[in-house]
Formats: C-alpha cells, structure tokens, sequence
C-alpha cells in the first residue's frame, strides 16, 4: 500500500467509526479525560494542516485561522488553545463545518502526496497518521463513555465485533520466564514512537506470568469478599480514591435488581462472566493481584514474555512508572512535545484492545495513563 492509500484508508476509518452518531453525540465532554467527537475529527485534521501543509505548501490558504485556536491538543510551541476542559462548549464549528474542514485537508494533502516526498517528509506523514489511528481508540473509548454515561444509555450499535477472552479457551497456566538479560525497546525499520526507541538490556529475576488475563467473574469474587473495603490491599492514593468517588465495581458495571450488568456498546448487558475484566484503574488492578497474593509484571517482564502470551484483548496495566528509555531525546520543535513532557506521574500500560487499529499495535508499544483513569479497555494480568 503506497501512502495516499494509506492516508486515504487511515482517514476514513475515523469517519466511519463516527457514522453510528448523532449529531447531538459529537459535542458531549462528559468530563475533562473525554473529548467531543467533533474535536478528535477537527484535531487530527488539524495536526496535518499545522505540520504538514503550512510549513511545505507554497501559498498554502488554512481553511479557518481560528481552527488552530480550536484544535490545538496541548502544542505550547503552537501557540494558545482552547483548554481541554472547554472543548465541550465549541457549539461552533458545527459538525458539518469539521467534516468540510477534513475535505478541504484532505483534498490538499492527496494532492501534495502525488508529489516526490522526501524520507523525512515521509517520515511527518506516518506521524500523524499514527497519531490519527491514537485518536481513533480515543475517540472509540470517548464515545463509549458518553453514550455509557447518558441516562438511557444507548447503544452504538447492535453490530459490534468483540474480541473477548474466553476462560475455557485454556487454563489459566502461569508461564515460568528464566532470569537472565533481555532486550527492551523497538527492534525493527517500520514506524515506532519515539518512546520506544534506545533499546537497551534489563536483567530480570525469574518470574512467573498469567497465560490468560483476569476474568469477570474472578474479580466479583475480590468484591464479594470486601475487596474494595480492605485498605491494606490499597496504595494509600488508591483508598483515597476509592472512598472520594465512591468507587465499588469497575466502570461500566450497575447492579440492577441484585444482578450485575455492564454497558458495552450495544447497551446494557447481564455481564459476560468469562469475558476479561475491563475499564480497571491501576489502583483497581494492584489491589486485586495483592489480594491474591500476586502483582503486577514491570513493563520490562511484560515484553520479556510477550512471546508467550495471548495479549491485543486489553490494555494491561503494569507495575512500570512512565519514564524514558537510556538516551531518550525529544524532537525538535512541536512534535518534541508528542511524548516526553508526559514522562512523569502516569503508569505504562501493554498490549492493545479491542477498539486499537489494526496494526497499531506491537509488543514495544508503551501505552501510559494516570493510575485513576480506567475509560480505557484496562485489564489485569497476574505475575508471581
């Protein structure tokens, strides 16, 4: 696939994904982690108006100047933004005025794409088509916790393909890794983040690694026993947590009539109970290996043993702080900002889910979110 098909391709899928919606869903920002459909459409298109088309473009005309004041994400060196909390409030641009926008973009850059690129101008494109296809799970996740918080809680569709973890597809075996030195970090000549990059050795202690993640019903057996009402399972941030939000049961989950149920997307469903637990925070998950005794694998024994595992269902948290690799150095510029301003107080999360574009996905990718967050398609996988 040459890369205008490739753009071509990775751009209509974040149209399609949007085509189940109303036009009243793509303006709800239900809370500050959430952003409006709207904004990731204008947002993604707004990455290749700002970095690809203005500075290559000889008498290159934006579409909307205010555009960079609306869609900007979080680019100091851009300039000022609309701050994220507020991106629920733009009833303006209309929605048909975002996909006119993404048009006017697209027409500009299929044009430029006919022309001989440079490898480093190749390089910029397959950022941010990277970056869309990211955008692209946000916005899966994003709409799913609008429609999951809406009172009548409606489906997406009734159409939904779910990859899910079966339990009796295996036994949950734990897979035994001898001690030894690995490599950590991206190994290859196809595109990675720059936070994949300065591959380097870890020695590790032997360890054993859950073949299969935790299940639905193996985590009701932690609520049923008090699990989230005993604090010495709990970081102390944890407990702190769970008493302020009141938090007794993983997002999504409602006990309705003394039977759980979770809302998926299509609606409300009795929980499936050999499906993988889902939507956990980190201080969820660390509470829920303590009390069996266990933990959670570092992102290093993750990647040691990747090989072995069934993994791309969930997002699994580890017990990895998000920081560089040796000899990490960020970009120059803008796109410096893509990563490395981020490396301080979040948690590293592997894998995938159900919801990540095909072939965005690698055993060196190192997903990261703050250890409240649990929007995201979370799970748990057990190390010993």
């Amino acid at each position: 696939m040459n890369i205008s098909e490739k753009y071509k391709e990775v751009r209509s899928r974040s149209v399609q994904i949007c085509i189940p919606l109303k036009t009243e869903d793509y303006v709800v920002q239900p809370v500050v982690d959430v952003s409006p459909p709207k904004w990731h459409l204008g947002h993604t298109t707004w990455f290749f108006e700002t970095f690809v088309l203005k500075p290559n473009v000889r008498g290159y005309k934006e579409f909307d100047p205010n555009y960079n004041f609306v869609f900007n994400s979080y680019y100091e060196t851009i300039g000022a933004r609309v701050i994220r909390t507020d991106r629920g409030n733009l009833s303006r641009p209309t929605v048909d005025e975002v996909y006119r926008y993404r048009e006017y973009i697209d027409k500009a850059m299929l044009k430029l794409l006919d022309q001989k690129l440079s490898k480093s101008f190749k390089e910029l494109i397959i950022l941010g088509l990277n970056h869309e296809e990211q955008h692209q799970e946000l916005l899966s996740t994003d709409i799913k916790y609008i429609l999951g918080h809406n009172p009548l809680m409606p489906a997406y569709s009734d159409k939904i393909s779910k990859r899910k973890l079966v339990k009796d597809e295996f036994i949950n075996e734990f897979i035994p890794i001898p001690e030894g030195i690995y490599e950590i970090g991206y190994d290859g000549t196809e595109f990675c983040f720059d936070n994949e990059l300065g591959r380097h050795k870890v020695y590790l202690e032997k360890f054993k690694i859950a073949r299969q993640l935790v299940t639905n019903e193996e985590y009701l057996e932690f609520m049923n026993e008090g699990g989230y009402g005993t604090h010495n399972l709990w970081h102390a941030e944890g407990l702190d947590w769970i008493k302020n939000n009141h938090i007794n049961a993983p997002m999504y989950w409602h006990n309705i009539d003394g039977e759980w149920n979770n809302y998926t997307m299509m609606g409300l469903r009795p929980i499936d109970m050999n499906a993988a637990v889902c939507h956990i925070s980190f201080y969820e998950a660390a509470a829920y290996a303590a009390w069996k005794g266990m933990r959670l694998a570092t992102e290093f024994e993750w990647e040691a043993a990747a090989h072995h595992l069934d993994w791309g269902k969930r997002w699994e948290w580890t017990d990895s702080a998000y920081l560089p690799y040796p000899g990490f150095k960020k970009a120059d510029g803008a796109i410096g900002e893509y990563n490395g301003k981020f490396m301080v107080n979040q948690m590293v999360l592997r894998g995938a889910s159900e919801v990540t574009p095909r072939q965005h996905s690698r055993i060196s990718y190192r997903n990261f979110f703050h250890p409240h967050l649990r929007w995201q398609y979370t799970g748990i996988r057990l190390a010993q």
